[in-house]
């Protein structure tokens, strides 16, 4: 099992601080939600400069390798250790009406906003994977809706780098608790549980109910015919 580091974030760090100084901020930035059946995708970016700590919260890791109760406990500690963090958060008519990879990029737009009116913008990204959704895909988004700063991919990077596990886990508390909430709207999907992907009682009442106004329509969904 690969643990956090800071390795890759400090390399970074290190070369923006040639060319923006020692306030030049990293962005990890990570989401869930990609492959669900209803509910919002969302991104968290966790931003870090030249005088965030080595000392990462104990036990950081990729949020699906850790448990609930262990990523809530996390969630604060995770805030509270860069510079700053936002949560994002792009629903299902987004998804349905301009794909999953633009969606990506709205709720990523959510978060900087966020940190934008705390008058904060990274000056690079480090991107969880290996596609670079961050950079508009298509040669006629001549607007793109964020910053186009340097982007590093990093395959398994909510694993081995500690500014991407923060935003992993503070993306995944804040999707849970919001997919919570809407189970109590939406009953008999049991999102409550499964956070709106795909599981045996979430199959179960879509083939009793159809979808309800969360689903993501545009994609094939079990037990809907």
């Amino acid at each position: 099992m690969l643990t956090p580091s800071r390795d890759i974030e400090l390399d970074i760090l290190g070369s923006l601080r040639a060319s923006f100084g020692e306030g030049a901020l990293l962005a990890g930035v990570d989401e869930v939600g990609r492959g669900a059946l209803a509910g919002p995708v969302s991104v968290g970016i966790c931003l870090i400069d030249g005088s965030t700590s080595n000392d990462f919260p104990v036990g950081l890791r990729d949020s699906k390798q850790i448990s609930p109760a262990r990523r809530e406990a996390l969630d604060p500690l995770c805030r509270a250790w860069g510079v700053d963090l936002a949560v994002g958060h792009a629903g299902s008519d987004v998804v349905d009406s301009e794909g999953i990879m633009a969606a990506l990029r709205r709720a990523a737009a959510d978060a900087l906003a966020q940190l934008g009116e705390r008058g904060l913008v990274p000056d690079a990204v480090l991107l969880d994977g290996s596609h670079n959704w961050w950079v508009e895909d298509s040669l006629f988004d001549f607007d793109p809706i964020l910053p186009q700063v340097p982007v590093r991919m990093q395959v398994k990077g909510d694993a081995s780098c500690a500014v991407v596990a923060a935003a992993s886990v503070a993306a995944k508390v804040e999707r849970d608790r919001l997919m919570v909430d809407l189970a109590a709207q939406y009953p008999g999907y049991d999102w409550a549980s499964n956070k709106g992907y795909s599981s045996v009682r979430h199959i179960e009442g879509l083939r009793a109910l159809g979808p309800s106004p969360l689903h993501r329509t545009s994609w094939h969904l079990p037990g809907v015919s």
